[in-house]
């Protein structure tokens, strides 16, 4: 059987059929999600998309992000320790190649229809394509496969990926909607006395605040403020590998429709918090969110906004709710579980390369969390 591939380096090139065999498993793997990316993409980020043939039909599709670091503080922290950690983050780490998409949790880099190839097949053309790409940039510093749980990483402890040392950072939160929660107070009434009292006090202290959607010409008149909420928690974040560009929501929401949502709340007329979904099959991806700082505290905004996504899968009759790694501890408050998952890392200098399993638990920001157990 003969496979290839072919790189795209712009979505409005991607054949007609990826939608068919690619994009309608993932909508984070979609030519629409795709277009919104080339549209709206951090400063320091490339995207290529590469289809994978056998016998000229199309059997596959992966996203391989390039973000570079030598204008960007990963590390944001003031202190002298991340100092040091961005110093050598330029020296020996100033780009990466990324198999997967670095703006969100999750395996969201590839999909193979195994009907019509292998597993160990699909493992090879996913290298290929990583070599490929390498040659239309540079070689990069790295190169890291992101976010695959465990059924999928085993796939790539082969030969061919020996050099890659295999890393789990902190876990993906998820919440399995059951199936009898019919409402929000279903979902409620399944807690114990104590995470219940805590969730009716969070909807009391909302207080005067007011909820409601944001639709794209909402976008495009609050853009300022949905910017600068975004980066009330973007810049507090220790390890940031990128910023939103000013256009980001507002394009996802003409690309996507009503595949992507926005909630936005409201002191009188004031945008004073915000937070997005991507609507992907079953599933909900929470993504960027952004609020008050103040407000946040007094109003218990966060928590608010986690018991808002939950409703909305609930409402919506959704399978699950894909939190992400971050707030670990207060997202288990609400019932969200830990699911481990896996990358590969290799540097592109051997020599550097061989004290990876050194190197990398050091620059990885260490997070102390216990997991919370709400429900009876």
């Amino acid at each position: 059987m003969s496979q290839n591939l072919i790189i795209y380096s712009n979505a409005l090139a991607l054949p007609l059929a990826w939608d068919k065999i690619v994009g309608r498993h993932n909508l984070l793997l979609s030519s629409a999600y795709f277009k919104a990316l080339d549209s709206a993409k951090p400063d320091n980020m490339k995207c290529f998309y590469v289809g994978f043939y056998a016998n000229e039909v199309l059997v596959g599709g992966a996203l391989i992000q390039h973000l570079e670091f030598e204008q960007h503080k990963t590390f944001q922290n003031k202190k002298i320790s991340c100092t040091l950690k961005n110093y050598l983050t330029k020296r020996y780490a100033k780009d990466v190649f990324i198999v997967g998409n670095n703006m969100l949790t999750g395996q969201n880099g590839f999909y193979f229809d195994l009907g019509k190839t292998t597993e160990k097949q699909a493992v090879i053309l996913l290298e290929l394509a990583l070599q490929k790409v390498q040659k239309l940039v540079s070689p990069s510093s790295l190169i890291i496969y992101k976010d695959y749980q465990s059924e999928i990483i085993k796939n790539f402890l082969v030969k061919s990926h020996k050099a890659y040392f295999k890393f789990s950072v902190q876990p993906n939160m998820v919440l399995n909607l059951r199936q009898h929660w019919l409402c929000f107070n279903d979902y409620v009434n399944d807690f114990s006395a104590k995470y219940r009292t805590r969730a009716n006090t969070a909807r009391k202290k909302f207080g005067t605040l007011t909820k409601r959607e944001l639709h794209l010409a909402d976008l495009k008149s609050h853009e300022q403020s949905l910017l600068s909420l975004y980066h009330t928690v973007a810049e507090n974040a220790p390890f940031n590998t990128f910023f939103l560009p000013n256009n980001h929501f507002e394009t996802l929401k003409s690309c996507l429709g009503n595949h992507f949502k926005v909630f936005g709340y409201f002191l009188g007329e004031e945008l004073v918090g915000f937070y997005t979904l991507l609507i992907n099959n079953g599933d909900i991806d929470t993504y960027f969110l952004g609020y008050h700082e103040t407000l946040q505290k007094e109003n218990q905004l966060y928590l608010n906004m986690l018991l808002d996504m939950v409703e909305y899968g609930i409402n919506h009759q959704m399978k699950r709710v894909i939190f992400g790694r971050t707030a670990l501890e207060i997202k288990s408050t609400i019932g969200a579980e830990p699911v481990e998952i896996f990358g590969l890392i290799k540097h592109n200098k051997r020599i550097v390369n061989q004290f990876m399993p050194q190197i990398f638990p050091r620059l990885e920001p260490k997070v102390k969390w216990q997991q919370r157990k709400p429900f009876k």
